[in-house]
């Protein structure tokens, strides 16, 4: 482990999906030397590209003040590589959406989107149109990568409810067990470690209802 009791390798994880694991946990955390620290080295791993889509992509889940620091570092470092792109139709993200978090979910797809029409009709529409169909669907990042930083930032934020849906759903787009238990586990070393026995359970949970 690195000084702030991070994995510094992970066997099971290409080197790129790894790296941007710990920037997806440190952004979490809260703590901005640790995100700053985390995104310097992921820039010696990984392509630029993947770099900025998993920083997109952490708006859903960290949300746009800590994202937009982190572009100001990443920018500082003069790492480019993004011109934006040509926003859909609500219709056409709607669709996308639809069939990439069914995909996700599996099974639980239908109960997902009872449970969040149920808090509101429009948090449904958006988590569809613009969490799926806009930001998850992009290209750039694998959506196996996608998936298994999505649990490493939602391990580190202790999300979980959410956390438990995203473990079955890097399984479910081709994740091995091993390469979910290492994003895991750094997650767990950035957020708060009395609670890795409650993560671990949940992960035996999951593991248990899908026969592994």
């Amino acid at each position: 482990m690195d000084k702030d009791g991070i994995p510094a390798a992970i066997d099971s994880l290409s080197p790129a999906c790894a790296a941007l694991a710990r920037v997806s946990a440190a952004l979490a955390s809260g703590r901005s030397s640790v995100w700053k620290a985390a995104l310097i080295d992921a820039q010696k791993i990984a392509a630029p590209v993947q770099i900025e889509e998993l920083l997109l992509q952490s708006c859903l889940f960290v949300g746009f003040p800590v994202v937009l620091n982190a572009f100001e570092v990443l920018r500082a470092q003069e790492v480019r590589c993004g011109k934006g792109s040509i926003d859909s139709s609500l219709t056409e993200r709607l669709i996308v959406g639809e069939e990439l978090c069914a995909r996700i979910y599996g099974k639980a797809y239908d109960s997902l989107r009872e449970n969040v029409r149920s808090l509101h009709p429009d948090l449904d529409q958006w988590v569809i149109a613009d969490g799926y169909g806009k930001t998850l669907s992009r290209p750039g990042l694998s959506l196996c990568d996608r998936e298994l930083c999505i649990v490493a930032q939602l391990a580190a934020g202790r999300h979980d409810r959410q956390l438990k849906a995203h473990l079955f759903g890097a399984l479910n787009v081709g994740a091995t067990p091993e390469a979910v238990e290492s994003v895991l586990e750094i997650g767990i070393a950035s957020g708060t470690r009395e609670n890795r026995v409650e993560l671990l359970s949940l992960w035996s949970e999951v593991k248990h209802r899908v026969g592994l």
